[in-house]
């Protein structure tokens, strides 16, 4: 690992030995990309990749007889207005009405490790010696306002993570209408892009495009979370990259509110990824001696294809994303009541769940809604957080005692953001609600959103539900947050003020979780959003895991977990075995399939076990056995290969395994069952093609089909080659034997002794 500065021909070059970042100090003194991709070696002048000619129509930059163009250069940190016609990674306006700008370079420096971002969510390291970061200084004379453009390359991760900072120095204010964390420029279009995208109870389904000349892009701008409509992650991969082969770029944005990602295309084929805030509804003031620091976006190169990207993804996040007590250690296997009972519980309805699934071998009850204020629906008691003494006598604190006497660990579901206006809190501060006084204000599940860029609110909240968790023993919070922001205007704000809105309702959002992660670090939290809204890495930093999708129906569950693996490791993805008929859906699934699923998550349960047959409850009690024995292997310690995708046919695979390949499991589900069908192979990856393998799975029938006629192992041997190459024949009669459609089979892989 490098952060080299060559003197001579005003060059920097960051690399690895899998990634090389380069970059020129160009004749302007403005910076221009040279290179981004597999690391190759250093040399003192890399100028052969800086590419000029006069062009019709092209306005120059520089004094005659020069040449250079803005429009047909890569730079770092484009702007518009002199010369460039493309989309700018910053725009500022100044009190003369001008939005003309010219960042040159001032200096740089080059440190050890990787500063803080704080309180913005960002990548870390623990030791200096795991990464180099290089600060770039351009100054802008006129505005008298320097642009700081920050990377940072890892020693073991072929990534690099960016962010840029503004701090002004002039007498005169100035405004930020745009200002983007990265922008990366290519010089050709022979790109897929690739982005997550949907909708509730369908996040995160894949979808690849070619890029044509012109701007394609993905945005939020709900105002509360990234969103379900689109992931703030996108990757650009050469048209014969595969899973496992071939050139791609990732690029995902450390942030949880409105955000934009585009690309590009000029018609002289050079592509242009921004990644950063969404400037719409975004207008930032700055004074004399104020600053603004942008997210942060993290880029990965693989040059072994989506699966690399993957992992990288997976491991960076899981070790230097998430934090806490909870990033090294596996999930306890909870049980949520929220689909056994909805709001209609009383403590005697929760205590007999309790009992049952401490029989089955749970570790963790979680309450969901319904437990405070006067809240027995949708409707009303959003807001008041004490608790509803009708339902509970003993209150949080007596229940969560009482369950832990049990032998199970106490969860507790909260809603911070939001408040009915049938409420307490809404009576006695209407003002805080987020919205334009004398229009109507839209409502979403019959709530509205609090007005978090005001510190008052997040100190109120904040103090409500401390006091309930300081008097009780809870191992666990879920935060949902269940819809986004109408007429986003802060009561409290000046005029010049309300475009910052937005982002300080993310930041009030960010405060709060750091306040409640730091008075109670034993706790673990989950993040959520109507289902799977707010998943992204900005939550991660302060909630290790995250519910996927309220969509618990197992076939649906293969294309969301799938999608989400491109870039979310699999130890933060909320998965539960629900009761069929599924709510979402009305679909029933054997209840093998449906822990098959959800085995390569969190794990756990969201229903009633007093309502299974007793064959159903033998089953889970062997679930969670499974579970209990493989969740290190499957959420610490594996690495995570797709093996079929749910959008191409009828069959899903994925796989983990070991860091040493000593062990794996890989699993198979199929959609719809097929007559007298042909077999077909299932090629493992990642395994030791030298080692011997055993290769063992279930194959007798489904137990809740009540024909279990006979127990049947399939067990042999074969190397690590065999299972990957040539793979491992599977008969349709196998998953017929366990249900037909919707049938899953687990396929555990050891090493031979």
């Amino acid at each position: 690992m490098a952060v080299i500065f060559h003197e001579n021909s005003k060059q920097f070059h960051l690399f690895n030995r899998e990634v090389s970042y380069i970059m020129g100090i160009m004749e302007n003194g403005q910076m221009e990309n040279l290179y981004y991709g597999k690391a190759i070696r250093d040399r003192e002048d890399f100028g052969r990749f800086h590419e000029e000619e006069m062009r019709s129509q092209m306005s120059v930059c520089v004094p005659e007889p020069g040449i250079l163009s803005m429009q047909y250069t890569r730079q770092e940190y484009p702007v518009y207005g002199t010369g460039d016609y493309r989309s700018p990674a910053l725009c500022i306006r100044q009190e003369n009405g001008s939005k003309i700008v010219n960042f040159v370079y001032a200096g740089h420096k080059i440190t050890e490790g990787k500063p803080s971002l704080e309180p913005l969510p960002a990548v870390y390291t623990e030791e200096d010696s795991e990464a180099q970061t290089l600060e770039i200084t351009l100054h802008d004379e006129v505005m008298d306002t320097d642009l700081i453009l920050s990377y940072t390359i890892f020693e073991d991760y072929p990534v690099i993570a960016r962010n840029a900072r503004f701090e002004h120095k002039g007498e005169e204010k100035i405004v930020l209408e745009r200002a983007m964390s990265a922008s990366v420029e290519f010089s050709d279009m022979d790109f897929d892009m690739i982005h997550l995208a949907g909708a509730w109870s369908r996040e995160r389904y894949v979808k690849d495009r070619k890029l044509e000349m012109g701007i394609q892009a993905i945005q939020s701008l709900n105002g509360t979370c990234s969103g379900a409509e689109h992931n703030p992650f996108m990757a650009l991969k050469r048209p014969d990259a595969t899973e496992n082969a071939g050139e791609v770029y990732g690029f995902s944005f450390v942030y949880s509110g409105n955000f934009l990602m585009q690309t590009e295309v000029s018609t002289f084929d050079m592509t242009r990824v921004m990644v950063g805030i969404n400037p719409e509804d975004f207008a930032w003031e700055l004074k004399k001696g104020e600053s603004f620091q942008t997210p942060e976006t993290v880029m990965v190169y693989s040059d072994q294809g989506l699966n690399k990207m993957s992992q990288v993804y997976h491991r960076l996040y899981r070790k230097r994303l998430m934090r806490g007590k909870w990033r090294d250690l596996a999930r306890p296997i909870l049980l949520n009541n929220w689909e056994a009972t909805y709001f209609d519980f009383n403590e005697e309805k929760i205590l007999n769940i309790v009992k049952k699934a401490k029989e089955a071998g749970v570790e963790l009850f979680v309450l969901d809604d319904g437990w405070f204020g006067a809240r027995n629906d949708d409707y009303r008691g959003l807001g008041d957080w004490y608790v509803n003494l009708e339902k509970l006598p003993g209150g949080i604190s007596g229940l969560s005692r009482k369950v832990e006497e049990m032998g199970l660990k106490f969860g507790l579901w909260v809603e911070l953001e939001m408040v009915n206006k049938d409420s307490d809190l809404y009576r006695a501060h209407p003002d805080w609600v987020i919205g334009v006084p004398e229009r109507f204000e839209s409502h979403a599940r019959h709530q509205h959103v609090l007005d978090f860029s005001r510190k008052e609110v997040v100190d109120y909240i904040y103090e409500m539900i401390s006091k309930v968790i300081r008097e009780s023993s809870i191992s666990y919070i879920k935060w949902d947050m269940n819809r986004y922001m109408t007429e986003p205007y802060s009561r409290t704000s000046e005029p010049s003020e309300q475009g910052k809105v937005m982002h300080k309702y993310m930041l009030g959002v960010y405060d709060l979780y750091t306040r409640l992660t730091t008075e109670f670090p034993d706790i673990l939290f989950e993040s959520c959003a109507s289902g799977g809204a707010r998943f992204d890495p900005g939550m991660l930093y302060f909630a290790p895991q995250t519910w996927t999708s309220d969509d618990t129906d197992a076939n649906e569950r293969t294309k969301i977990q799938y999608g989400t693996s491109y870039v979310y490791p699999v130890v933060s993805m909320g998965s539960h075995v629900s009761a069929v008929p599924n709510h979402q859906l009305f679909r029933t699934t054997p209840i093998e399939t449906r822990a098959a699923v959800a085995y390569f998550g969190t794990f756990g349960y969201e229903l009633d076990l007093n309502l299974l047959s007793d064959e159903e409850m033998e089953e889970v009690k062997k679930q969670i056995e499974f579970m209990k024995k493989y969740r290190e292997l499957i959420q610490v310690d594996g690495d995570f290969y797709r093996l079929l995708s749910p959008f191409e046919g009828n069959e899903t695979a994925w796989q983990v395994v070991s860091q040493d390949k000593k062990q794996s499991i890989a699993a198979l589900y199929q959609k719809l069952n097929k007559v007298n069908a042909s077999w077909f192979r299932l090629r493992l990856q990642g395994l030791d093609k030298d080692k011997l393998y055993e290769v063992s799975c279930d194959v007798s029938a489904a137990v809740c089909t009540g024909k279990k006629e006979k127990e049947e192992v399939l067990t042999y041997c074969a190397y690590g080659d065999e299972l990957m190459y040539a793979g491992i024949p599977v008969s349709r009669k196998y998953l017929t034997r366990k249900g037909g459609d919707f049938a899953a089979l687990l396929f555990l892989v050891k090493e031979a002794d």
